[in-house]
């Protein structure tokens, strides 16, 4: 059966691995996938990424980040833009999550980056989700 939401079912795998403290999480993978995890390591939400070839599209394996004592790093996962409700902004209506506290991640024209780079570079798009 065809998948609807892939990037909603990327977060909710992310999330759920979260919650039940495991150390990685298997995601079915694409180029949009591969560019949002890189963006959560880039931003210190996860420790790793990696890409596994097989005989269908890839497996994309996030390792999950802890902190001491295996607390969160992830406190939040939200989908913005939808399937059924897509979510576009102009550059001057990005809002920051958490007064800065999180980031929003933005597919542009430029491609898929975060609402801080969104804004000095004076682009608009889709937001796609909130990490807090």
């Amino acid at each position: 059966m065809a998948m609807s939401d892939p990037i909603a079912d990327m977060l909710t795998r992310i999330r759920n691995a979260e919650k039940a403290k495991f150390n990685a999480v298997n995601i079915p993978a694409s180029k949009l996938k591969i560019e949002i995890a890189n963006i959560f390591k880039n931003e210190g939400f996860i420790k790793n990424y990696k890409f596994i070839k097989d005989t269908k599209q890839g497996i994309l394996r996030i390792y999950l980040k802890y902190g001491p004592a295996h607390s969160k790093v992830i406190f939040g996962l939200e989908r913005v833009s939808k399937p059924s409700r897509r979510v576009y902004v102009k550059s001057k209506e990005i809002k920051p999550v958490l007064n800065g506290m999180g980031i929003a991640v933005l597919s542009t024209s430029k491609g898929i980056m975060t609402d801080k780079k969104a804004r000095s570079e004076n682009m608009g798009g889709e937001i796609l989700c909130n990490i807090w």
